[in-house]
């Protein structure tokens, strides 16, 4: 499964990195990443290509706890198997996901 296609790469640029800084967990969801056969979740809610052709990442992430943090694609791609939410709603909050009181 492609984690990056060209309609993600035009909803980020509504959302770059920095864009939703002091949202928290009200902060909207681009595109939802996961490991469907072991740890690791992660909410995307920023991003922006680099220089270098990748992408740098910014959103709520979950492998032994949940937390803020940033990811490139090309590590996401290096995990191994990992699917892209095909189902995500746009608008999608994290609260939405994992409550107000979780992580």
């Amino acid at each position: 499964m492609k984690l990056m296609t060209r309609e993600l790469a035009e909803k980020f640029k509504g959302y770059p990195l920095y864009s939703q800084d002091g949202k928290g967990k009200d902060a909207t969801i681009v595109v939802k990443y996961f490991n469907p056969f072991g740890r690791g979740t992660w909410l995307i809610t920023e991003g922006e290509k680099q220089d270098d052709g990748d992408w740098l990442f910014f959103g709520y992430c979950h492998i032994f706890c949940w937390e803020w943090g940033y990811i490139t694609l090309s590590e996401l791609e290096s995990v191994g198997y990992i699917e892209r939410d095909l189902y995500l709603k746009y608008g999608t909050k994290i609260t939405d996901i994992i409550g107000r009181n979780n992580g």
